[in-house]
C-alpha cells in the first residue's frame, strides 16, 4: 500500500493530475470534497462553525452561506479559526477513507488531493500542536507529489474558473493573488516533495509526467506490501 499526498497551489493543475492518476488505477479523493460534506447541516463541523461564526453564516434554509463564511475567514482575518475546525475533521476522514481502501486492497495506491498539505502542518505548529498528526505530514503520507506552475498561469486559470465573465476577471485575479500569498511558495514545497510535476501549460507533457509517476508509485506500493509480508 502507498499513501500519497498530491498538492499544489491554486491553479497549478493538480486536479488534472488527480484525474489522470484515477484513470490509471489510483484511488483518489479530494480534500475539498470531504470538507464540503463535513460542512453540511447535521454534521459536527457544521455545528461548530455556526457556534464560532454565528447565524450570519447560515442561509434561511439552514445551509451554510459559504460566500459569507469565506469573507469572514479570508477578508476578516479569521482563517485560522475556520481551519482549526475543519482541518482535523477532514484529515480524520481522509484516514478513515484510506483505512477502508487498504482493507479491501492492500496493494492500492491511495491519493489525497489537497492544496494545503504543507499549510496544514504549518498552521498546526503555529497553534502549538507539535504532537498532533496535523503537525507532521509524514505521519499521514508515505509520499508527497507537488504540482507546480508559474504564478501568472495559476492566477489566469483560477480567474477563468471562478469568473467566466470577463467583467469579473480583475476581482478574481486579485482574489487569486491574495490566496497565493497565504500559501507556502512552490520553492519551499518542492524542496520537501518526493516527486515534482511541472505544469507549463502543455497538457500532453504533464500527462507524460503523470504516467512516469504512476509507474514509480506502483513499484513503491508493491515494495511496501512485500516488506510487510516479510515482516
Amino acid at each position: 500500500m502507498l499513501r500519497v499526498g498530491l498538492t499544489g497551489s491554486l491553479g497549478s493543475g493538480k486536479s488534472t493530475v488527480a484525474a489522470a492518476l484515477r484513470s490509471l488505477g489510483a484511488q483518489v479523493i479530494e480534500a475539498d470534497e470531504l470538507g464540503r460534506a463535513l460542512m453540511e447541516p447535521g454534521q459536527p463541523v457544521y455545528a461548530q462553525i455556526v457556534r464560532v461564526f454565528g447565524p450570519q453564516v447560515v442561509f434561511p434554509d439552514g445551509r451554510l452561506n459559504r460566500s459569507r463564511l469565506a469573507d469572514l475567514a479570508f477578508k476578516g482575518g479569521r482563517l485560522n479559526e475556520l481551519n482549526a475546525i475543519v482541518h482535523p475533521a477532514v484529515i480524520a476522514a481522509q484516514q478513515r477513507w484510506m483505512d477502508d481502501i487498504f482493507a479491501r486492497d492492500p496493494a492500492a495506491v491511495a491519493v489525497v488531493e489537497s492544496a494545503l498539505i504543507f499549510e496544514v502542518e504549518r498552521d498546526a505548529r503555529a497553534r502549538g500542536e507539535q504532537e498532533s498528526v496535523l503537525a507532521d505530514w509524514r505521519r499521514r503520507f508515505d509520499r508527497v507529489v507537488v504540482v507546480t506552475a508559474p504564478d501568472n498561469v495559476k492566477i489566469a486559470r483560477y480567474a477563468a474558473r471562478v469568473s467566466p465573465e470577463i467583467s469579473g476577471r480583475a476581482a478574481a485575479e486579485a482574489d487569486a493573488r491574495a490566496r497565493l500569498a497565504r500559501q507556502i511558495p512552490d520553492s519551499e514545497k518542492t524542496a520537501r516533495a518526493d516527486y515534482l510535476l511541472e505544469n507549463t501549460g502543455d497538457k500532453a507533457a504533464l500527462l507524460a509526467q503523470v504516467h512516469t509517476l504512476w509507474q514509480r508509485l506502483c513499484i513503491e506500493s508493491n515494495k511496501s506490501l512485500s516488506n510487510e509480508l516479510v515482516e
